[in-house]
Formats: C-alpha cells, sequence, structure tokens
C-alpha cells in the first residue's frame, strides 16, 4: 500500500483543500510539510480556476501542534544541519518560510481554516494569516514559543495584536498559556465554532459562498484591506479608490447587475 503525502492537495469546482495530514504527529510541521505547504499556496495564487482555500489538518485531534520540534526546530535554530533537499530548501529559499506562513506572501485570494483541534505555536501562526476561520468546539489555541526559550516568528508578534484586543494578545504570547474556542470566538480570533464532524463542512459552505462571486472583486477587497492596514484615512481612502476604479472597470462589474436584472446566475470570470 503507497502511503500519503504528510501533504494533500485536492482541487474540486474552483476551491481547493489543503490537509496537513501528518495526524500521528499532531500535524506538526515537519521541513518537507513546510515545503508542500508553500509550493500549494504558491499554486493557488497562480491557478486562475481556484477562487477559494481551506487549510485543515487531518484526523480530530489537531489542526496543526506547530514547527515539529525533532526536525523543524532544531534546523531552525542551527541545532542540526540539513540532510536533505527539504531541510535545504527551508534555510535557502525565503519564499519557503513567507508561503508557506502566509506572511509577507503577496496572495490576493481567500483562505478559510477549517481548525479541528488543537492549534498551537506555528499552527496558530498559520491561522492568523487566513481570512476566515472555523473552529471544532473542542479546539485550543496557544502561542507557547517563550516556554520553550522561543519567539513567534511567523507573523504574530505582528499580526496577533491588530486582531484581537492587544492585553489579551500580549497575555497569549508572553504565558503561553492556551485558550478555547469559545473564548477564541469570543475575543474575535475564530469566526465560527462548530461541533467537530461539522468544520468542514461549514468551511466548505463558506468556500463556496466566496467562490460564486465576482473574483475580481473578491481579490481586491483582500487586497484592499491588507494594504490600508495601519495607514491613515486619506492614505487608505486613496487605495480604496483606486479597487473601486479597477473593479468598477472591469466586466464583472457589468455583468453582476445585468444577471440580477435578468433573473440569472452571474457568469464571473474574473476581467
Amino acid at each position: 500500500m503507497t502511503s500519503q503525502p504528510p501533504l494533500l492537495y485536492e482541487k474540486q469546482d474552483g476551491i481547493v483543500c489543503i490537509t496537513i495530514n501528518r495526524p500521528e504527529a499532531r500535524n506538526a510541521l515537519s521541513p518537507e510539510v513546510v515545503c508542500r505547504l508553500a509550493d500549494a499556496f504558491v499554486d493557488y495564487a497562480a491557478d486562475d480556476t481556484l477562487r477559494a482555500a481551506i487549510i485543515t489538518g487531518a484526523g480530530d485531534k489537531a489542526f496543526c501542534a506547530g514547527g515539529d520540534l525533532g526536525s523543524m526546530l532544531p534546523l531552525l535554530t542551527g541545532a542540526r544541519e540539513p540532510a536533505d533537499d527539504w531541510d535545504r530548501r527551508v534555510l535557502h529559499e525565503p519564499l519557503v518560510m513567507a508561503a508557506s506562513a502566509l506572511r509577507d506572501f503577496d496572495l490576493g485570494k481567500p483562505v478559510i481554516a477549517a481548525i479541528n483541534g488543537s492549534c498551537f505555536a506555528a499552527g496558530a501562526e498559520l491561522v492568523l494569516g487566513t481570512d476566515v476561520r472555523v473552529a471544532a468546539s473542542h479546539a485550543s489555541f496557544a502561542f507557547p514559543e517563550a516556554k520553550r526559550g522561543l519567539i513567534p516568528f511567523a507573523g504574530s508578534t505582528v499580526r496577533l495584536a491588530r486582531q484581537v484586543p492587544h492585553a489579551l494578545a500580549m497575555e497569549m504570547m508572553l504565558t503561553g498559556e492556551s485558550i478555547d474556542a469559545a473564548t477564541a470566538h469570543r475575543i474575535g480570533l475564530v469566526n465560527h465554532v462548530v461541533p467537530g464532524i461539522e468544520v468542514l463542512d461549514k468551511a466548505r459552505a463558506i468556500a463556496r459562498a466566496i467562490a460564486a462571486n465576482g473574483p475580481f472583486a473578491v481579490r481586491r477587497i483582500k487586497e484592499t484591506v491588507l494594504k490600508t492596514s495601519g495607514l491613515s484615512l486619506a492614505d487608505a481612502y486613496a487605495i480604496e479608490d483606486a479597487s473601486k476604479r479597477a473593479v468598477f472597470d472591469s466586466e464583472d462589474a457589468k455583468e453582476g447587475p445585468r444577471s440580477f436584472m435578468e433573473k440569472r446566475p452571474p457568469r464571473f470570470t474574473g476581467r
């Protein structure tokens, strides 16, 4: 029997489902998984037939426990030498770390996290780079790096305090203690909390709703939100105005109202 790869990448009807497939290791990120994850996001960004992505973990115990403490972290700290091409890519291809963490990587398309269990360290950092988040009721979240003498380095020291209240972000990162799914929902870290068996179905429903919309408009909405973060109102409105002009000049902007008046589904092309 041929074993499955440690990351699954499945396309269907304009949606791609990316599954970290190491349930025996709580879906921890090995160098191979990090490289395959980066390749998946790069392919998603380039494939015009894909309109939404879902990122999840295999099994019902963990979304992702973080970087693999036996392989990934020793490689990054210099405690071990690179042993194969996966290791060398992690160390020498900057795009691998950027794309796999959705950090400093230009991805205008939406990503939905289906968080099916514990979501710690690099797994939680990856979630901060997603746009919509569905969590299982038994999920938990933590940034425990300081407990191991490490620091969150995949965006959390920048993004977490922009997404939840400052004091809560600081407490999570400085103590390393976990929060449950209900708390994550209360502070706005996740959009929905559902029974574990429903997590992927809920994520797919959201992905289908997004995929049915005008892809050019969806892309410009995400790009505008990201580009205007932290800017003055005047500078931010200028970027919004540019996005408005681009979208209103598109064929999709003509097709949307026309299909509504003709009482039929729109035929968006992304142009």
